[in-house]
């Protein structure tokens, strides 16, 4: 494995990592991925496996160089441990082991934001996170920084697509929603995810922070209520809730539409829903 340097690794290869594995393989490129039980479903796809896990500093004692490196990983809430535990000290292990690549692009969220006022948002506006999980997501980054400074970080926005279809079965059985549905969603396809991956590892300067949302962010009232309606569904039900102190922003994704070339085919949420359900 450490004779022939990668092409791409991949820290966390599941719903965006696979996506972007195969848009790598297809174009010929040598990929890998660390994972601790799935190789057989990883060698299907053509992955090469690498068996470890970031919270075990010995099982990345031997991690191959690699061009590139996609760190997507997320929390498995079957493993009992901490997302601070993953998010955080998981990271540091692969950096404490890792051998620098030329290309490390690092999947973070826009839950870093805790503004609260509906606003625009974007990668210059302050980051005082008011949930306990946008606060774990910065230190990471703070991390990473701390550490690789040259690292790309993709803050992504929630991300939706096949087989993540947000509330369909408690939109299916009428089940009321519950919260302040005037409150912002901000969205990303996950196949625009994908492509904004591939424009960082193409063009991204050493050192960037993008937001990488569709840039028509859409209040939970009409999202849920045109979900329901592709869905053949019963209209959608709301119980208002208020949120006091809740994260309420807009996030633009200008930045990387410029400096990356990145356009989201689902630049509205209603074309990325047609087909879903």
């Amino acid at each position: 494995m450490t004779a022939h340097k990668l092409d791409v690794l991949i820290f966390g290869c599941g719903y965006v990592g696979r996506r972007a594995a195969a848009r790598w393989l297809a174009t010929g490129k040598r990929v890998a991925a660390l994972t601790r039980r799935n190789t057989e479903v990883l060698a299907e796809q053509g992955i090469v496996s690498i068996v470890g896990d970031v919270l075990d500093p010995a099982s990345l004692c031997s991690l191959p160089a690699a061009s590139t490196v996609l760190y997507a990983i997320g929390l498995d809430r079957m493993s009992g441990r901490t997302m601070r535990e993953v998010y955080v000290g998981g990271l540091g292990n692969v950096l404490d082991a890792l051998p620098r690549p030329n290309r490390f692009i690092h999947i973070s969220s826009t839950s870093v934001y805790g503004q609260t006022d509906g606003g625009l948002v974007n990668e210059n506006s302050s980051t005082e996170p008011v949930e306990e999980s946008g606060r774990i997501v910065l230190e990471a980054e703070r991390l990473l920084r701390a550490k690789l400074p040259q690292a790309i970080v993709l803050r992504f926005a929630g991300i939706y697509g096949p087989d993540r279809l947000m509330r369909k079965q408690a939109l299916l059985e009428s089940d009321p929603l519950l919260g302040d549905c005037e409150k912002w969603l901000n969205l990303i396809h996950v196949d625009d995810g994908v492509d904004a991956i591939l424009a960082a590892e193409a063009r991204s300067p050493p050192g960037a922070t993008f937001n990488i949302a569709d840039g028509e962010p859409v209040s939970r009232r009409d999202f849920y209520t045109h979900w329901a309606r592709l869905l053949n569904a019963p209209a959608a039900r709301f119980e208002h809730r208020a949120e006091p102190g809740a994260a309420n922003r807009r996030i633009a994704n200008q930045a990387a539409r410029e400096r990356l070339g990145w356009m989201p085919k689902h630049a509205i949420y209603r074309e990325g829903l047609e087909g879903l359900g």
